[in-house]
């Protein structure tokens, strides 16, 4: 049995998406930010010692890391669906999306976050850091035009991985620039699997758009 251990405002609630793409039973247990530092509580290290989320359990298996549980529950309950075939020519590309997303899509996002806390000692990063946010925003704009989906003809782990970096961007205000990919967001964001998983993860604050 898969269970997700499911932190509120995390990575963890496209993992939820991608089960119920798959239509596949699991359980939740559910874990909320400290409401003053915004991280993980405490529990979490009961369950992998970095103490983040997302991690599984899927039966003896404990697994860390979104891009890793992405790959395992689509290739153990996939059954050919979500992903390109491996001998295809869009596997690579689908691989790079997979790691792009947390290896160089958020990188940028992080930095702005953390450095909104540091005040006016932040103003020398802002220009790499901004030139940062516009130099992969921008590829990925590039990329997705004329495209519904970041591989192929449907949806795959790619696009359920790409999700959060560009939530996360628009909940910033970064998309305003870039609707091609506002619409990708909005896409996504009504797909019925998607709907029912925020029903299950409780409050999202990157989740559809609603005023």
């Amino acid at each position: 049995m898969i269970t997700v251990h499911h932190l509120n405002d995390s990575r963890s609630q496209r993992i939820l998406w991608l089960l119920e793409e798959l239509g596949v039973d699991y359980d939740i247990v559910s874990y909320a930010r400290d409401a003053t530092t915004r991280l993980a509580p405490p529990e979490l290290k009961k369950i992998h010692p970095l103490g983040k989320s997302p991690v599984i359990t899927d039966d003896d298996m404990v697994i860390h890391e979104s891009g890793a549980i992405t790959d395992h529950l689509i290739r153990k309950y996939g059954e050919g669906r979500l992903a390109p075939d491996v001998g295809s020519p869009d596997y690579i590309k689908y691989v790079e999306w997979l790691h792009y997303a947390e290896g160089s899509a958020m990188l940028p996002l992080l930095l702005r976050l953390y450095t909104s806390r540091l005040g006016e000692a932040a103003a020398p990063l802002m220009p790499r850091i901004d030139s940062e946010t516009e130099n992969h925003f921008s590829f990925v704009d590039g990329e997705m035009e004329a495209r519904d989906f970041f591989v192929g003809n449907e949806l795959t782990g790619a696009d359920i991985m790409m999700s959060f970096p560009l939530e996360a961007a628009r909940a910033r205000g970064i998309l305003k620039i870039y609707p091609v990919l506002s619409a990708f967001v909005d896409r996504m964001q009504a797909r019925p699997a998607y709907l029912r998983a925020l029903e299950k993860g409780g409050h999202y604050s990157y989740g559809p758009v609603t005023s």
